[in-house]
């Protein structure tokens, strides 16, 4: 199960690896046209913008390799008594899996997140064992099994 979630969330950093390389081809092809077609003051400002989209471009493509070297990190994590980095947790209110924020994933007809321990129920969890509780957003957790 947690070996599944992992390549789900390999798989969602991968096209966001994918997304943001593509983007950022696509800005430094416009800011390169722009370049060679432009006049003055536009040219300036079509400049500008370009580079704003080429800068936010690779530090979404930064933020997505970082995240994947987090996840690699995890591949061979084993189970362990406490949460960490790499744990799947199964409490009365959702099954986590700690490794980076992907949101929502559906394996077999279930649903978990995928969170980072930097989030705040990532935060949370570390460190916790099972038959142990915390509240989160108002709602009463009781950490059930760690995989």
């Amino acid at each position: 199960m947690k070996h599944q979630l992992y390549q789900l969330c390999l798989a969602f950093i991968d096209k966001r690896i994918d997304n943001a390389t593509e983007a950022l081809l696509q800005a430094q092809e416009a800011s390169n046209d722009d370049t060679k077609s432009s006049a003055g003051d536009k040219f300036e400002t079509g400049r500008e913008m370009a580079q704003q989209d080429i800068n936010r471009n690779k530090q979404l493509l930064a933020d997505a390799q970082q995240q994947k070297a987090v996840l690699l990190s995890l591949a061979d994590v084993n189970e362990a008594t406490k949460v960490r980095s790499g744990s799947l947790v199964i409490t009365n209110n959702g099954s986590f899996y700690i490794s980076i924020s992907a949101g929502q994933l559906q394996l077999e007809g279930k649903t978990y997140f995928a969170v980072s321990a930097a989030s705040p129920i990532g935060k949370l969890l570390i460190g916790k064992t099972i038959g142990e509780k915390f509240d989160f957003n108002g709602k009463a957790y009781l950490i059930m099994d760690i995989k």
